[in-house]
Formats: structure tokens, sequence, C-alpha cells
């Protein structure tokens, strides 16, 4: 999609959020004026105001820009509701964090008219391709645009799993779990098990153990373009893969995730008066 041609709009809304479908009905209101169709996703439910609700599929070809009105759970979620269509994406934070939910409420309709207008820039996110075989036999896929997780239940004991970086043995990591974390992921979980900040826009992947047994085993960054492979090696029942904290499976023994740089970008619009470094400055609190 060239600049200058959103003709339709997604929106996706926060769940049970009052104020936040308000503002969805606001900006009904403002797009019908400018000739401007909007379309919710098919997961919308608690809506006060009439927005057609279309399928997935409809709604990856139709929706031009995608405006999120919720927080950074909201903006994962609509990573995977984009598909291949890699529509923009504008998010309105009406969430805690805000980390990619960068526009403030009142920011929402002046950033619409740049938008139309063609003034915007693009911040180009990486995502993961992820799956989880067990033998030849894939039980699941999907796309994470923050990380994978392997970790244990409450009672369960430390778990042992095997990385490789393309097909070379890299460890043998005896832990909690383990995080493989995009850059645009470093400041979620990663960041709370230990591992580094990364800038959004590098090509790089941190593997992160959580509480490992032993103290030397710490955070790695590597390649965004290398094929990292997780083996599930001890016997441990209660071991669970989650995919971006909103989808889980059940892990055996022997079981494998592989996980490779997605073709698709996660494309979010960004603020003209603030940078990442702002971003973090206010949300870690720096200086305070």
């Amino acid at each position: 999609m060239t600049k200058n041609q959103i003709k339709c709009v997604g929106v996706v809304v926060k769940p049970n959020h009052k104020e936040a479908w308000e503002t969805a009905c606001e900006l009904s209101d403002w797009l019908k004026k400018r000739g401007i169709v909007l379309i919710g996703s098919p997961h919308e439910e608690d809506e006060i105001c009439p927005i057609e609700k279309v399928g997935t599929e409809e709604f990856q070809d139709k929706a031009d820009l995608i405006v999120v009105l919720g927080g950074d759970g909201t903006m994962i979620s609509t990573a995977r509701l984009v598909g291949s269509s890699e529509s923009l994406v504008l998010g309105i934070n009406y969430g805690s964090l805000g980390y990619l939910t960068e526009f403030r409420i009142e920011e929402m309709f002046p950033a619409l008219e740049e938008i139309l207008k063609g003034n915007y820039d693009i911040d180009r996110r990486e995502m993961l391709e992820v799956e989880h075989r067990r033998g030849s036999k894939i039980l699941g896929k999907g796309r994470v645009l923050n990380d994978v997780v392997i970790n244990k239940a409450v009672l369960a004991r430390i778990i042992e799993i095997e990385v490789s970086l393309n097909d070379l043995f890299v460890n043998n990591f005896r832990a909690d779990g383990l995080i493989v974390a995009t850059p645009t992921g470093s400041t979620a979980y990663n960041l709370s098990a230990g591992g580094p900040i990364v800038y959004p826009s590098m090509n790089a992947v941190v593997i992160t153990p959580i509480c490992p047994f032993t103290l030397t085993n710490r955070p790695i960054v590597v390649p965004g373009t290398a094929e990292i492979n997780l083996r599930l090696t001890n016997q441990s029942d209660g071991v669970v893969l989650t995919l971006d904290g909103q989808i889980g499976y059940q892990m055996q023994t022997g079981d494998c995730v592989l996980i490779r740089k997605s073709p698709l970008t996660f494309n979010l619009v960004q603020p003209p008066n603030r940078n990442y470094f702002d971003v973090l400055r206010n949300k870690l609190k720096w200086g305070r």
C-alpha cells in the first residue's frame, strides 16, 4: 500500500472497556464524514455503536489502516489479526504500559489527519515464525511480535532445554524456562528475567534463561536471521510453550520449537513528537 490510499479503516478495541468503545463511536462518525469505511474485527463484542464486523480474512483484505484502542496486549493480538496484509497500525493507549500504543487519546484525530495526507513515518517491527513439533508432526504454529516462552508449571522441576542455532549446538539450559524475544519483546518478559533492552530496528533476537540453575548461563543476543531450535530434553510434567503470552501449547519430552524470522513486519505509525528513548524514559521512569 502506498501513501494517500486510506479507503477503509479497521478498529480493534480493548475488551470490556467502555471509554475505548466510546472513542470507537467517535472514530466511526469522524471517518464517515470523510467517506471512509470503518470495520470491526470479528472478535469485537460489547460494542455500543453500530460498527460493521467482518471475518478475519475480509478484515485483513480491506483494512488499509488499523486503529487499536487498548494497551500493549490488544496490540499484540492485533499482530496476529493483521496476517500477511501488513496494514498500517495506529495504537491509541488505553492500557497501563503503552510501549506499543504510543499515541495518547487526544492525539488520535490529529494523527489521523496527517495519515490521510500521507504525512507519517513507519516503524517496522520484526516478528518471528514459530512451529511446535513432535517428531515429524507439527502440533501448532504462529507468529509472534514479542516472545516465545517455554516454562514450567508451579510445582514442576527444573527443565532442560537444548538450544541450537543454525544447527550448531549452543547450550543445554537448565532453568525454570527460556525466553526467545524480538527487539520489541525485549522490554517485556525478557527485561523482567534480566535480559537486555534491544533497540527496535536491530536485526537481532535475545535468548534469555529464566532463573538458570547455573548462574553463568546468561542472555545471548543472536542474529535475527538465525534459525533457532529448542528441544525439551528432560522428563517434566506441566511444561508449556506460549506465544506472546496469549496462545499456549502443552509440551512433552523430545518436543521441538523451531523459530525463524518472519518475512512480514508489524508496521506502526510513529508519533512525530516522540522517539524510542522518550518511551523508555517514561515507562521505565529513568532519572526519577
